[in-house]
């Protein structure tokens, strides 16, 4: 039943039940990462999702949820972030989506760590890689790798600046089954799928 004064923002729609089982799983705010999901899905069918929570140690813990959700039309981000509250909510935090078309998203690029390369085992019943690094991009945040810069003279030791290249860096997602363990690899392994699938079933500019 919801408040009185709170829109009710689940009357529209629900999240597939796989979905919700994950983000409960996360344990980080599930109700919260729900409604904003919900929100941002105007209820849009979900077609394949991706749920990744990292928890970092510097000065303090810090939390960090990633929701990947496809659509028929979007990809659908939401990352939550434990946030400085204030005296008189010491206890905050930030929830933000983005609904990126289809036709917008410029690349999907798939790094594959595999360990004992020599014995990897193909196809879907094989072994798999042990890490999967996901980056999607659609042009609103890029990153620059900078190298310095040679010349095909081995005995030059001339400064020849550096050279680079500017990297799409709008999601970045790093599952590892060392940490999550192989079924949160696979499961990132067939998002990539179906994410990568969909990219191409856009219609052209």
């Amino acid at each position: 039943m919801p408040h009185a004064d709170r829109p009710d923002l689940t009357a529209d729609t629900t999240l597939p039940a796989a979905l919700h089982e994950e983000i409960v799983r996360a344990g980080y705010y599930p109700q919260l990462v729900e409604d904003v999901l919900d929100v941002a899905l105007a209820g849009e069918t979900v077609q394949a999702h991706l749920v990744q929570a990292e928890t970092t140690f510097d000065s303090e813990v810090r939390r960090h949820l990633t929701v990947l959700v496809l659509t028929p039309t979007r990809l659908v981000t939401a990352h939550v972030d434990d946030h400085e509250g204030d005296h008189a909510n010491p206890s905050s935090a930030a929830a933000t989506t983005e609904a990126v078309p289809l036709e917008e998203i410029r690349s999907v690029t798939l790094t594959h760590v595999v360990a004992e390369p020599a014995a990897y085992e193909s196809g879907r019943g094989g072994s798999g890689p042990s890490e999967l690094n996901l980056v999607v991009g659609w042009g609103a945040v890029s990153r620059i790798e900078l190298e310095p810069a040679a010349c095909g003279d081995p005995q030059c030791d001339a400064d020849h600046g550096l050279t680079g290249q500017m990297l799409p860096d709008d999601v970045v997602v790093r599952v590892s089954s060392a940490a999550e363990g192989r079924d949160a690899v696979r499961r990132a392994v067939a998002f990539a799928r179906e994410l990568s699938a969909a990219t191409t079933r856009r219609a052209p500019r």
